[in-house]
């Protein structure tokens, strides 16, 4: 068994392409040797602006020998009355590629057959490296790849070096009909710009590291982390703490040296927000903060190279950095010119989407559901929350956002209170976009959260209406993410809201832009929110079934669900669960056979059992409990109560025939039956639940 190291060399490849071209690189691979029968060990990656590379560890040196049985035509077929083998046998053995002296007789449930086994030597792992390397390399997937003189391969960039070693040896191949495999990989851009000869697979790591590249992601994130640090309290502050920063330029340097420069305080009369962007998005340069985490006239920058004079290097930054804020403070005092309500008027020109209109259209369709859902859930916000969604679009046309459309929200609000908007209108500008990412903050105020609903169930709404649902493989217009931001806003704030009546309000505006009926929409919306929630609770460790069964019963309200299913969890400990769910399954299989009519309630006059007149009196007793428990958000208390239902349920089933000859009477205990099951039914449907 032997290391295998595989390394493409190629002009600088886009930061985000690395880690996800690494990995589906090793994925590939370590596939690809699974199906070659080719025994190996784990796989590492690493990878700078100018390689990728995978090594796998233990691989053996030939494919494992593989044994198979082929079955040929029937035995009294394959030999004559001599016992000599006839033509189809011979033809058979033929195909398997072994005598006919080596034919056996296999029993099989179609009777006896003629058989024969096949064993296939394994092939040297070298020669089928050959094929396979190409293959995985062409195969790594980018975002976008290129075409390169007149090659007929494409890449993220164009290749420039192939190394390929099967221990210490290498393992020849072409790409593209000319980038021929070997040992020689490239060293640093600047500080060793000859190519460095790698000796074997364990070696690669350190002779890179000789040529000034530092291969390892981790170690190279970890050094380009100390190196900004370093800088930042060179000029007697902190870096401004940005973990997706620093996953960039670890992936743009090959070797991290940073350096700390300032630039001119006027320019700190710009919002912070703006600075800190134009930073980041256009230089990608750290922001420097002080003790208190306020923005400092500083920032760090990190070099691929370590220059003979740092100073000149700062230099050529700082005058860089100086034309992209005096840019960003032209961009800002333009805007500040410029009154809102105009903005709001020119969101006519700027199209959200073709079927469903202008963004100025979707601002129209958010105030009003902004006022529907104030006086619904938080009445004192209305006017808030009306005055909010009207400006919630307008900086999208500001010179700004225009520049740096990251900061959009952003930038609403701080012009919002530059305009003598109130705190909570501005605050909820820039909130309704929450949350902008898993894990993402959330609305922090009520006016935030009740235009974050607002805007997300008309997107909803109007994406569903018009047609544009997401598929297994695009969701253009994030509405999983914009549902799931939905209920976590519900949840977050114990928001009690019938999730039906509010899909009802989104797609009301819609239905003169649909083919389909309201209903449709509003049910196909309904579905894909109740999923994502179905999802939710599950990936939080709830029982796939328990939460079935709850949403089953009812999924209008998120906040309702939410007790439900952990009264479920809770209550699954209890002596006498097993045993309820299995009285009350018994009674909802029945129904299902035979249904009820839900229109005629039990008469206690066609009850000739004992039986039948203590299980409706108990259910009686037991519904009002659970109705009230139910009412004030106590499933925990009408699970409780439901637990008397287990002795007159098990009693009825003992003295009573359910499917009586009688028509009246069997309609009566059907009757009494989807009782009984409405009762439960307001906690979970329990014949959801597996055990």
């Amino acid at each position: 068994m032997k290391p295998l190291l595989i390394e493409i060399g190629a002009e600088e490849i886009p930061a985000g392409y690395i880690q996800p071209a690494l990995d589906a690189m090793a994925q590939n691979l370590l596939k690809r040797l699974d199906a070659a029968r080719i025994g190996h060990g784990s796989a590492r990656t690493w990878g700078t602006p100018r390689r990728l590379a995978v090594m796998v560890e233990n691989v053996a040196d030939k494919q494992e020998t593989l044994e198979t049985h082929l079955t040929g035509p029937p035995e009294k077929a394959g030999f004559d009355a001599g016992g000599k083998p006839t033509l189809a046998a011979l033809k058979f053995a033929e195909k398997a590629g072994v005598e006919a002296t080596a034919l056996t007789i296999a029993e099989t449930e179609k009777g006896r057959y003629l058989s024969a086994r096949v064993v296939s030597p394994g092939q040297a792992t070298p020669e089928l490296l050959k094929t396979i390397l190409p293959e995985v390399i062409l195969a790594t997937p980018f975002p976008k790849t290129m075409r390169w003189a007149d090659l007929s391969i494409s890449f993220a960039r164009p290749i420039q070096t192939l190394v390929a070693l099967y221990g210490a040896d290498i393992v020849p191949f072409t790409l593209g009909g000319r980038i021929k495999s070997g040992r020689d990989a490239l060293g640093h851009l600047f500080m060793h710009p000859e190519k460095v000869a790698v000796s074997s697979p364990e070696a690669y790591v350190s002779a890179l590291s000789q040529a000034h590249v530092v291969v390892d992601i981790k170690k190279r994130r970890e050094m380009t982390a100390a190196e900004v640090d370093r800088a930042a309290a060179q000029v007697g502050g902190k870096v401004l703490a940005d973990e997706d920063l620093l996953d960039i330029v670890t992936n743009l340097v090959e070797i991290p040296v940073a350096t700390a420069g300032r630039f001119d305080d006027e320019f700190l009369e710009v919002p912070q927000e703006i600075l800190i962007t134009a930073m980041r998005e256009h230089q990608k340069y750290f922001s420097v903060v002080d003790k208190d985490g306020r923005l400092m006239p500083g920032f760090v920058a990190v070099n691929n190279t370590r220059p003979r004079d740092m100073d000149l290097v700062t230099a050529g930054h700082q005058r860089v950095l100086r034309a992209r804020l005096s840019d960003a403070r032209y961009f800002y005092t333009a805007d500040r010119r410029t009154a809102m309500e105009t903005w709001v008027e020119k969101l006519k020109t700027v199209l959200f989407q073709a079927k469903l209109g202008s963004v100025q259209d979707k601002v129209g369709r958010v105030k009003i559901l902004a006022g529907w859902l104030a006086e619904a859930i938080y009445p004192e916000d209305k006017e808030k929350a009306v005055r909010a969604a009207h400006l919630c679009k307008a900086d999208l046309v500001s010179q700004v956002v225009g520049e740096f459309p990251t900061l959009q929200g952003i930038m609403g609000r701080i012009y919002a209170l530059k305009a003598g908007e109130p705190d909570d209108v501005a605050a909820a500008i820039e909130e309704h976009y929450r949350p902008t990412h898993s894990g993402g903050k959330l609305p922090e105020t009520q006016t935030g959260a009740l235009l974050s609903i607002a805007d997300k169930i008309d997107t909803l709404c109007g994406c569903f209406a018009v047609g544009l649902i997401p598929t297994g493989a695009a969701d253009p217009y994030a509405l999983r993410r914009q549902s799931i931001g939905l209920l976590q806003i519900l949840r977050s704030r114990h928001i009690s809201l019938s999730l039906e009546k509010l899909v009802e309000k989104g797609v009301f505006p819609f239905s003169g832009k649909s083919e389909k009926p309201a209903h449709e929409i509003v049910e196909a919306v309904l579905t894909f929110i109740r999923n994502r929630f179905s999802r939710m609770l599950v990936d939080e460790g709830n029982r796939k079934d328990r939460v079935a069964a709850v949403m089953a019963a009812s999924a209008d309200q998120v906040t309702d669900v939410d007790r439900r299913v952990a009264a479920l969890e809770r209550f699954k400990d209890e002596s006498a669960f097993d045993a309820l769910a299995a009285a009350i399954k018994r009674v909802e299989n029945i129904l299902k056979k035979a249904p009820a009519k839900t229109d005629v309630p039990p008469n206690p006059a066609l009850f000739t059992h004992e039986a039948e007149n203590i299980l409706y009196d108990r259910c009686r007793t037991i519904a009002q409990q659970v109705s009230q428990c139910m009412d004030r958000g106590d499933p925990d208390s009408a699970l409780s109560a439901v637990v008397a239902f287990k002795d007159p349920v098990d009693g009825f089933f003992a003295d009573v025939m359910v499917m009586d000859n009688d028509p009246a009477v069997r309609q009566n205990r059907l009757a009494l039956l989807a009782v009984v099951s409405a009762v439960f039914g307001r906690i979970a449907d329990f014949s959801q639940l597996s055990g």
